[in-house]
């Protein structure tokens, strides 16, 4: 595709409204021009007829997919990883660790910042972008540890996490963490203006949670899964991220890590603007059913769920297009109403909603287009636009 183009047609979600049947020109990498009137120039044109245009994909959790994991500590696996998830409408990720050894966490994250720092600046990358890490774990509660790995829950300090962060060269942006363990306030009141800190894996009371927001903590790590669940006398870390204000909340929507109602109870409670679509994949996604490695435990995949031998839930095999089509028949809310829980919200709470996370001029042309069941038919990545109408 050329250095400049245009898409035509469609409809267009942007931050002041759909546009219908208008056009998108895309100069060098960026969105040059948005107009609501019809092309008619002599540019290349992509065709987007019938078709939705979003802004593409922020993933804030992911473990891997397509055969790779980030704890894998290979740089080419996160080449592999980035060039798949393109499939599914993702432009940008956080490359998501888990609750392994220090030395295993340390490997994982220089790799990332090897991948960062020396493979995804090249001219002819066109994979999904790391945006940073997100550190689910080692600093959890042993009560609530999930799939992640229990002989390795440590508890946080300034000195552990700035350790991490010089392995990543400063790429750590999110950590999950359990509020109520030794050392965590006061890791908190020291890092939360640097790190988003969010509260997951977790014995938290409901009070606990709210003490914690009101000292910087700012998400919730897949909401329903791995937390205190609401019950009227205690309403635990759910009834607080539902009930609060200042928390914004992940999940999955995959239909297995929480029932559609309760998927439609969030988005009720915290609506577009405090809601983040996640897929906490692991690296079965996009593969076969069979048994796979995550963090070091055998997970066994048979359709849509993954889990380890124990039955405990293991990540998820979700991809993000899929997950948005969930969320709207699960809510029965519009894609104009539910594109911003896909990358909007995302790069505002990252700091980089002036380059991404919206169909806007100026803006790096990360674009998503789908079909009217909200296949991935394009994916455009810094104006480089690949085809992926096989890839449904």
């Amino acid at each position: 595709m050329a250095k400049i183009f245009v898409i035509q047609g469609g409809t267009i979600y942007t931050e002041d409204g759909v546009i219908q049947n208008g056009h998108i020109i895309v100069k060098e990498g960026k969105i040059h021009q948005i107009s609501h009137t019809p092309y008619t120039g002599d540019l290349d044109v992509v065709d987007a007829t019938g078709q939705h245009i979003l802004p593409g994909f922020i993933d804030l959790h992911i473990h891997g997919g397509y055969g790779h994991d980030i704890m894998d500590a290979s740089v080419e696996g996160l080449e592999v990883l980035s060039q798949n998830l393109l499939s599914e409408g993702t432009t940008s990720y956080l490359a998501t660790t888990m609750t392994q050894s220090t030395d295993a966490i340390n490997k994982a994250l220089a790799s990332i910042a090897m991948y960062v720092n020396d493979i995804q600046c090249g001219d002819d990358k066109h994979g999904a972008e790391i945006l940073g890490v997100h550190l689910e774990g080692p600093f959890i509660s042993e009560y609530k540890v999930g799939a992640q790995n229990p002989d390795y829950v440590e508890r946080p300090s300034v000195s552990k996490i700035s350790a991490f962060q010089k392995h990543a060269e400063g790429l750590i942006k999110v950590i999950t963490y359990a509020p109520e363990v030794e050392g965590a306030s006061e890791t908190l009141a020291k890092l939360s203006n640097s790190i988003i800190f969010s509260i997951g894996h977790t014995v938290a009371t409901f009070d606990e949670v709210n003490e914690a927001v009101a000292h910087g903590a700012k998400h919730v790590t897949h909401l329903y899964n791995a937390g205190t669940p609401f019950m009227h006398r205690e309403p635990g870390v759910f009834g607080a991220a539902w009930t609060n204000p200042f928390l914004h909340t992940e999940l999955i929507a995959d239909g297995i890590h929480a029932h559609p109602a309760a998927v439609q109870v969030a988005y009720q409670m915290k609506g577009n603007a405090r809601f983040y679509l996640i897929t906490d994949a692991m690296r079965a996604k996009g593969l076969q059913d069979g048994e796979y490695d995550l963090g070091g435990q055998n997970v066994i995949v048979k359709g849509k769920e993954a889990r380890l031998v124990n039955g405990t839930l293991a990540g998820s095999i979700l991809k993000m297009n899929d997950g948005l089509r969930n969320l709207m028949n699960f809510t029965q809310q519009s894609l104009e109403d539910l594109w911003r829980v896909t990358s909007y919200n995302q790069a505002k709470a990252l700091n980089i909603l002036d380059q991404k996370g919206s169909l806007k001029e100026g803006k790096q042309a990360d674009i998503v287009i789908l079909d009217r069941n909200i296949n991935v038919l394009k994916t455009i990545k810094a104006g480089y636009v690949v085809n992926n109408i096989d890839n449904k």
